[in-house]
């Protein structure tokens, strides 16, 4: 018998969420730290820091550890999840027994990143930790069975990273891992304003326009916000309003890329996995798959019905929770 708690994290760039076997989701909070610049104190992790991005004093600084999937700061990666998993392992059994972590890790990763993973949930306290590719965990959370021979697509758009896999026997056949999802949106807009009218937007305002009014298939009713931000020649605050209309322009780029790399995999996806996909969908995933109409979009360029999964925001947090009781029976799915 085996005490201790069994961990899931789905360690991404915008947000951690942490799956307790018996449990479910206990954590979701963004992946963000604030620390002293002069003394390199933690002043704050999560919800707290997130609050400060783009408003803290030069003293100090509200950063995001991970960049592109991948950890861009080892230290403060490592600080960050030693918070998250205390808050989730808490009590007398913390003392006594390790839990044991399924982390997830985009589909194309080097071993030196790999290995900064592995470090970092052992250093927490963690003596057995086990790697899922994220298209894997993706698709066992959205509750496509993996075990069958048969080919399953699964797109997963988290915050830096889009994950793409053409799944079967619980092992990816085609996966490809691209570099621009939900943060690229965000970049894409302020761009775009900078570009149209001569604004400067923070993160945060970019943010609230993709999730209010951003589209990658035209509104059937056009939508507006106000914003406020810096205007580049006078240097004083301005308003300005957006349409939906204009989210679809901005958006236009990321969103083709995504869809270049989708026919990419399926262009090297064999035949009979081919027909499976086009009988069974294309399934999305990952908080960047609720961009209004890209699934619509992604469907009619490719000409396969696609379909966003039910809480597509925890599915990778949700199978590699899952992932917990397949360790065994399906050690293929894990790299240890």
């Amino acid at each position: 018998m085996r005490f201790g708690m069994d961990i899931g994290i789905d360690l991404g760039t915008a947000t951690v969420l942490i799956y307790v076997k018996g449990k479910g989701i206990v954590l979701r909070e963004p992946s963000v730290v604030a620390i002293n610049a002069r003394t390199g104190k933690v002043l704050a992790i999560g919800d707290a820091a997130h609050v400060m991005l783009g408003r803290t004093p030069g003293i100090v600084n509200a950063i995001r550890p991970l960049r592109d999937g991948v950890i861009s700061d080892f230290k403060v990666t490592e600080v960050m999840l030693r918070a998250f998993i205390n808050r989730v392992n808490k009590g007398f059994m913390r003392s006594l027994f390790s839990p044991r972590i399924v982390v997830c890790v985009p589909s194309v990763i080097t071993p030196v990143e790999q290995k900064a993973v592995e470090d970092a949930c052992k250093r927490c306290g963690s003596k057995e930790v086990f790697l899922i590719r994220e298209p894997i965990a993706a698709a066992i959370g959205a509750g496509i069975d993996i075990t069958k021979a048969c080919g399953s697509m699964i797109v997963d758009i988290g915050g830096g990273t889009t994950d793409i896999a053409v799944i079967s026997l619980c092992e990816p056949v085609v996966d490809f891992s691209l570099k621009i999802a939900g943060d690229r949106f965000d970049e894409g807009i302020i761009k775009y304003v900078r570009r149209k009218h001569n604004i400067l937007i923070g993160e945060r305002t970019a943010e609230e326009l993709k999730i209010n009014i951003g589209c990658a298939y035209p509104r059937e009713e056009e939508l507006t916000m106000d914003v406020r931000g810096k205007n580049l020649v006078t240097g004083m605050p301005v308003t300005v309003t957006i349409t939906s209309t204009e989210m679809l322009e901005a958006l236009e780029e990321p969103v083709s890329q995504i869809f270049e790399a989708v026919h990419s995999v399926l262009e090297r996806t064999p035949p009979e996995l081919m027909s499976d996909i086009s009988q069974r969908g294309i399934v999305l995933t990952g908080g960047g798959s609720l961009l209004y109409g890209l699934d619509r979009v992604l469907s009619t360029k490719i000409g396969v019905a696609v379909v966003v999964a039910d809480d597509a925001v925890s599915c990778v947090a949700i199978g590699t929770g899952r992932a917990l009781t397949m360790i065994d029976k399906f050690a293929s799915i894990t790299d240890d």
